[in-house]
């Protein structure tokens, strides 16, 4: 995956950087994987706003993705990698040997006639789903389960990967992106390599116009508002603002938000960088 920059012709070509989609290899997506997407535009089921700054966009539909990896032991051979809109990282559509065909989220490196498996006795190669009990130490992991059977759940985004630390007992230790370090059941799964579209976060836009494609409205910054509308808001000039907090009040920064009681607290050994 390479990033592409341009001259600046305009003022919205001078800072913009995208991805050059040098690693996409198809033109559109497998139809028997798709499925319509509703836009919600920020409203709720009795048509009220509950989320700011959500609107418009290009019409999209969803792909089917197998965060499961269930079916074991049948050898799949990837046809293409492709582009999703619903998404950050990149999809691989594989092919299995008994005839179906799954999208995966695609880690980096994966390539076009490569041969991926999962299950029990997989090797631990890019794009193979084993259990956390066969995984090496210090092997680079994404798409990982909490629960066995569930389905991935963490590092699954653009350019992220986990990494398996050590086993205690029935439990794998994973030091997860966000910097926690937490355990996790060995019978759960999760994918060698780490997530393609590793540059995502260098992309800059470069003009409002390509937000508002991504179904993003314009946002409103709290100090510039009223006081009756913002805690933030008010002040002379630009005499204003006070402590960061959201329009309900909730302190911003430094803020603990997390549920002391919460169950998950147990199986959490080192939190997560602040």
């Amino acid at each position: 995956m390479a990033l592409k920059k341009f001259k600046p012709t305009t003022s919205s070509q001078r800072f913009k950087v995208v991805s050059s989609l040098n690693d996409i290899t198809a033109k559109g997506p497998e139809k028997s994987l798709l499925q319509p997407l509703k836009s919600s535009g920020g409203r709720n089921n009795s048509g009220k706003m509950t989320i700011r700054s959500i609107g418009g966009g290009h019409k999209q539909k969803y792909r089917l993705i197998d965060f499961k990896r269930e079916k074991e032991n049948i050898p799949a051979t990837v046809k293409t990698i492709e582009y999703d809109p619903n998404r950050t990282a990149r999809i691989a559509l594989l092919f299995y040997a008994d005839g179906e065909k799954r999208y995966i989220v695609a880690p980096n490196g994966l390539k076009v006639g490569q041969e991926v498996i999962s299950g029990k006795g997989a090797q631990p190669e890019i794009g193979n789903t084993l259990y956390l009990s066969e995984i090496p130490f210090g092997t680079v992991i994404h798409n990982i389960e909490l629960r066995p059977g569930q389905g991935a759940k963490m590092a699954r985004s653009a350019g992220s990967s986990a990494q398996l630390m050590s086993r205690d007992g029935k439990f794998a230790v994973i030091k997860l992106p966000s910097g926690e370090t937490r355990m996790i059941l060995q019978t759960c799964k999760a994918t060698i390599g780490n997530v393609s579209n590793i540059e995502h976060n260098l992309e800059v836009s470069g003009k409002a116009g390509r937000s508002r494609w991504l179904g993003r409205r314009p946002r409103t910054r709290a100090v510039v508002m009223n006081p009756v509308d913002h805690p933030m808001g008010g002040g002379e000039g630009r005499a204003s603002g006070g402590h960061p907090r959201s329009r309900k009040g909730l302190p911003a920064k430094g803020f603990k938000t997390r549920y002391p009681k919460k169950a998950s607290n147990k199986y959490i050994i080192e939190k997560r960088k602040k």
